[in-house]
């Protein structure tokens, strides 16, 4: 629907929400790193050779050393490499989301469900699932410890390529119990205002425009309408599809509805109300929708907002930030943002910190690149 696109305006929303942004990069190779250095019954240091490849043009060690308050590298004098280990907040910080995590199982259980149910055939490619599992909030060992675990919900059965695999709800799940996340609001609005505007509310979603955006009452009719647009939730069934017959304008604009329904439900679904536009894209298919996503968030700046900062693009459900934090956290949420913080932090005050200064300088450069390759 470009006729509802604008061009974004400043706002400390925007802003707050485009510097996590820039930082979910480093985060993706710290949670990697992180996972393989956290062992709560063996703090050791390991080799630096044993850490995965960063995609980092400096780098593994260039990385680590950017971040003195997560990682300490130290070097072996005796076996002649560096070493590396988690410093103490770090562990703290992984410990309490692996027990967030852990405790909230049911609930990235019914995350996964959801995700299945809304897909056509109920069921996605496992590799798409991968893309998204941390988002889902869900274990790192999920295929065992939640698909595994629960063959009364999921199967898993070899996918059409080769070498693929396919997770499936199993046949008879009602998943017509489902409702989507939206009507939460919609309920609410219900209750708490006069209702003017029945199907406003009946088929809309809450929209919170930036600060300075300016909304012309051409603009401002246009959404009034879109809002009042019926369409088919993500969880319903779309029925047989056009069968190669040229949709009208009418049947387009209720496919783009259902598009950002079921984008919608799925940004409700993940922990931090966020994932990398990239990701999202993996499970289009999937969920029959039939349109460039990116232009879809653009098009409806008051229900995403959409962040080029960086190297990756990031979509934010805006409903549910308020100055860059999440209105409702979660504890495992909770715990990223203590990481986050970390990020952002950096080297700063480490000059301050003798003993940390100590740990991160203390290494020979030659000793870093003869076993880095720097």
């Amino acid at each position: 629907m470009s006729s509802l696109r604008h061009k974004p305006y400043p706002s400390s929303l925007r802003s707050a929400l485009s510097r996590i942004a820039r930082v979910v990069g480093d985060l993706k190779n710290l949670s990697g790193t992180i996972s393989i250095l956290f062992i709560p019954h063996d703090p050791s240091p390991l080799p630096l050779q044993t850490l995965p490849k960063l995609h980092l043009n400096r780098g593994a060690l260039a990385f680590l050393r950017k971040y003195p308050k997560i990682f300490q590298v130290c070097y072996n004098q005796s076996k002649s490499q560096p070493f590396c280990k988690l410093t103490e907040q770090a562990v703290r910080i992984a410990r309490e989301e692996a027990m967030a995590i852990d405790k909230l199982k049911p609930l990235a259980i019914e995350r996964l469900v959801r995700l299945l149910a809304m897909s056509a055939s109920r069921s996605l490619p496992l590799r798409a699932v991968f893309k998204v599992w941390r988002e889902l909030g869900l274990p790192d060992d999920f295929e065992d410890s939640v698909i595994s675990q629960n063959p009364n919900l999921f199967s898993v059965c070899d996918g059409i390529e080769p070498n693929t695999h396919v997770v499936k709800l199993v046949c008879g799940f009602p998943i017509h119990n489902f409702s989507a996340h939206v009507e939460n609001w919609r309920k609410n609005e219900c209750e708490s205002s006069n209702i003017d505007d029945e199907l406003g509310i009946r088929f809309g979603f809450k929209h919170g425009f930036p600060p300075g955006m300016r909304l012309s009452k051409d603009f401002r009719r246009r959404v009034k309408e879109w809002q009042r647009l019926a369409y088919v939730g993500p969880y319903e069934s779309i029925g047989g599809g056009s069968d190669g017959k040229k949709l009208s304008r009418g049947g387009m604009k209720g496919l783009e509805k259902r598009a950002v329904g079921i984008v919608h439900e799925f940004l409700s679904l993940t922990v931090e109300k966020m994932v990398e536009v990239e990701r999202i894209s993996h499970f289009r298919k999937w969920f029959g929708i039939d349109l460039n996503i990116r232009d879809l968030f653009l098009d409806h700046p008051g229900i995403f907002y959409l962040s080029t900062k960086g190297n990756m693009h990031m979509v934010f459900l805006r409903e549910a930030y308020e100055r860059g934090c999440l209105i409702e956290p979660n504890p495992v949420y909770v715990a990223r943002r203590k990481l986050l913080d970390l990020v952002i932090l950096g080297r700063r005050g480490m000059f301050l910190e003798d003993g940390d200064v100590r740990t991160v300088r203390e290494p020979q450069e030659a000793g870093f690149r003869a076993g880095e390759g720097d």
